[in-house]
């Protein structure tokens, strides 16, 4: 053999052993398909609050102090019969979506002046360092000096609860988005509010959703606290009214039964609506789990 030509290895077989029988997939038990439902452990979560409240409210056995859950339950379900509990959340609804409609309208106006001219960002920036800190309630007798005893000054001061985080956190989102996508925009001749709403917008809708649900608890600490200190807004009172009205005349299942009525709305606010939209953008384009 040739100094010049490489050994050449012999070629072989292997014989490759034979497959054994497919086993074929086995089913999970129905213990485990179960609990891969989120709907049912929440459930189970929930059943197991309750429980722990009927024993420690018949424990305590002082129903002016803490009624049990089959109590409260009654109490619940006598308000939705009678109309009451429905008319007095509708009142407190309307109110909160407007707050809150203006209050997101005007973070994106802030966030969006933020992101696009330097006064902005020093707008934005003192603006929440001044008055992010300063509780909602704080402004309530303001309110009703500037704008009396109406809806005017629960939708100011739901405004202020909801604006603040809301813009904090959508330009977190903002300053989080990779300068891939930024140059990707500005590529495509993308400017002003245009390249707001089709790049950064989606880019940063994880903190933008996040800033959402902030947003929604704290306007109904804000309008429950609002309504519990000055009362009725022009004649009528919402849900917060109806629980101070209750605890005054020391019906304490009717306040706790107003206080569960806001705890399911926040539930199906947060499962029909907040779910649904993360479901529909960004679970489905892979940006958040």
């Amino acid at each position: 053999m040739s100094a010049l030509t490489p050994p050449i290895r012999p070629e072989y077989i292997l014989p490759l052993a034979e497959l054994g029988p497919a086993h074929a997939a086995q089913a999970l038990p129905l213990r485990q398909r179960l609990w891969q439902h989120a709907w049912l452990r929440r459930a189970l979560i929930l059943l197991a609050l309750a429980t722990a409240w009927e024993l420690i409210a018949r424990i305590q056995d002082n129903d002016l102090l803490l009624p049990t859950f089959l109590q409260t339950a009654t109490a619940l379900c006598e308000g939705l019969a009678s109309g009451e509990l429905l008319e007095k959340a509708r009142i407190s609804l309307q109110i909160l979506v407007q707050g809150y409609l203006v209050g997101v309208a005007a973070a994106f106006v802030l966030t969006t002046l933020a992101v696009s001219t330097q006064l902005g960002r020093d707008l934005l920036a003192t603006l929440t360092a001044m008055l992010n800190p300063l509780p909602a309630i704080a402004l309530l007798p303001l309110a009703l000096l500037w704008f009396g005893l109406g809806q005017g000054s629960l939708v100011f001061v739901l405004v202020h609860s909801v604006l603040w985080p809301l813009a904090l956190a959508t330009y977190s989102g903002f300053q989080g988005v990779p300068d891939t996508l930024r140059m990707a925009g500005r590529n495509y001749g993308l400017k002003g509010l245009r390249y707001v709403l089709q790049i950064l917008v989606p880019a940063a809708l994880p903190s933008i959703l996040s800033g959402l649900k902030i947003g929604w608890a704290f306007a109904w600490r804000t309008l429950i606290a609002a309504e519990l200190v000055f009362g009725a807004s022009s004649g009528r009172g919402g849900l917060g009214w109806y629980i101070a009205q209750n605890r005054n005349e020391m019906y304490t299942a009717n306040v706790f039964a107003g206080l569960a009525l806001v705890i399911i709305i926040g539930l199906l606010v947060e499962s029909l609506g907040f779910q649904t939209l993360e479901r529909l953008t960004v679970r489905r384009w892979g940006t958040q789990r």
